[in-house]
C-alpha cells in the first residue's frame, strides 16, 4: 500500500499530466517537432543525432520542440526511471532518439509510465532515504527531493514545449 505523502507527489504530476501536458501534445506533427523558430537553436535531428555540450554554453542555444521530448524523455524521466525503478537503460550517448513527433510521442509517455507507476509504489521511508552515490553531489538529498526535482522538470518543460507550439501556430503562414 502507497503511503499518503507517495500518493500526493504522484498526484500532482499525474494530474498536470493528464488534464494540461499530455493533452496538449496531442496532434504534434512533424514540422512543428522539427521546427527552428530561430537561427542556431539546439535540435534533435532527423539522423537521430542530438545537440548538446557539457558543461551547456551560457546563454544556452533555444532548443526546439524535438529537443525538449528528448530531454524530458531521456535526461529527466527514463535515466532516473531504470535507476530507482527498473525500467530499460537509459542514457544521452545510447538513446534511439525518435526520428518523428509520433516516436518521440510513444517515448515520452513510456518513460512518462516507468516514472510515475514507480512514484506511486514508494512508500514514506523510501521517500526518506539518501539518494546514494549515483546521484554525485546530491548523494545526500533525499528521494523526496528527486521526486519534486523530476515533476518540475517535466511540468517546466513541457510548458516550453506548449508555448512553442503556439508560437508555430500562430508564425506560420496559414495553408489556402
Amino acid at each position: 500500500m502507497t503511503d499518503e505523502l507517495a500518493f500526493h507527489l504522484a498526484d500532482q504530476l499525474d494530474h498536470h499530466w493528464r488534464r494540461q501536458l499530455r493533452p496538449r501534445l496531442d496532434g504534434l506533427t512533424d514540422d512543428e517537432y522539427f521546427w527552428a523558430p530561430v537561427p542556431d537553436c539546439w535540435t534533435l535531428h532527423t539522423d537521430g543525432s542530438i545537440d548538446y555540450e557539457f558543461p551547456e554554453p551560457d546563454p544556452a542555444p533555444l532548443t526546439t520542440i524535438s529537443w525538449r521530448p528528448a530531454h524530458i524523455t531521456v535526461g529527466v524521466l527514463a535515466v532516473r526511471g531504470h535507476g530507482y525503478f527498473g525500467g530499460p537503460p537509459a542514457d544521452y550517448r545510447t538513446w534511439p532518439y525518435a526520428p518523428d513527433a509520433d516516436t518521440a510521442l510513444q517515448q515520452l509517455d513510456s518513460a512518462y509510465r516507468v516514472w510515475i507507476e514507480g512514484v506511486q509504489r514508494l512508500d514514506d521511508r523510501q521517500l526518506r532515504r539518501p539518494l546514494g552515490p549515483a546521484e554525485g553531489p546530491y548523494a545526500d538529498r533525499l528521494m523526496v527531493d528527486l521526486v519534486l526535482h523530476i515533476h518540475r522538470e517535466v511540468i517546466h518543460h513541457g510548458a516550453e514545449i506548449a508555448l512553442l507550439r503556439d508560437l508555430f501556430a500562430h508564425t506560420q503562414p496559414e495553408e489556402s
